[in-house]
């Protein structure tokens, strides 16, 4: 059994891969400091716990964090709970993936992951977008060369900002609206931000299009993926656990590389 933990600037996700299928997920939030530690040690004992998992039923652990504050964390984590040090993720561990960037170590590894997945499962040329703390756009092409990466603030981090920079407008649910034209506050921010993604969005696809080819299939994923209901039809897939299966293809070829 494969433990994949992906570490956000928001939540920690968890995941449990068996037998060839996902078994449980869980999501924590991301936090720092003195019981940061003893905080991730309860919350991964008791969902262990609750879905009857042993300890030793975890044969690998692999990480993949943007948050460096937690590294330490949680490879003492994995050696404390399961006795086995974690496969902190880098993309120096998969060489299959070439990477074409100028500055290749800046690369997050949750974005690495996210572009094993794609060509792992895909074999495509792609573009990856990920609908997190970040939005994303990661393009990898079927031959398993990264070309580069976009980045812009992502629909809760520019929701945040809007409201922790003014006075008067208030934090509003992320949830379309039924119309581009506000009609109070609320709808009016909803509307701002939700709608406008949806044409940042498109825009960027249709641009890196412009320049790599049509060909290249859309792949969503991140925890707000969903949340976008008219871009459903530009995507060929989503896949909200992409950066996971990335984790544990990249922990499952490290062990064929370790063992033959």
């Amino acid at each position: 059994m494969i433990l994949a933990i992906d570490i956000g600037n928001s939540n920690v996700t968890l995941g449990l891969y068996a037998d060839g299928n996902w078994k449980h997920f869980h999501r924590l939030p991301t936090k720092t400091g003195q019981q940061s530690a003893m905080f991730y040690q309860m919350g991964c004992t008791s969902w262990l716990m609750e879905q009857g998992i042993e300890a030793a039923a975890i044969e690998q652990v692999a990480v993949s964090t943007v948050v460096p504050a937690l590294r330490r964390t949680f490879e003492q984590l994995s050696l404390h709970l399961f006795g086995r040090e974690a496969l902190m993720v880098s993309p120096e561990m998969y060489q299959n993936l070439r990477l074409k960037l100028d500055r290749a170590e800046e690369l997050g590894t949750d974005l690495f992951a996210n572009a094993v997945a794609a060509h792992y499962l895909h074999q495509q040329d792609c573009i990856i977008v990920d609908f997190g703390t970040a939005l994303t756009f990661t393009v990898v092409d079927k031959s398993g060369q990264l070309l580069g990466v976009s980045i812009a603030p992502g629909l809760k981090t520019a929701i945040r900002s809007l409201f922790q920079k003014t006075a008067q407008l208030p934090e509003v649910p992320l949830e379309m609206p039924a119309s581009a034209i506000g009609k109070d506050t609320v709808h009016a921010i909803q509307s701002g931000i939700l709608v406008g993604y949806v044409g940042l969005v498109r825009h960027m696809l249709s641009s890196i299009r412009a320049e790599v080819g049509p060909q290249y299939m859309a792949v969503a994923t991140g925890g707000l993926s969903a949340i976008l209901h008219p871009l459903q039809a530009d995507f060929d897939a989503i896949d909200p656990h992409l950066t996971l299966d990335g984790l544990r293809i990249i922990a499952e070829e490290t062990v064929k590389t370790i063992i033959p």
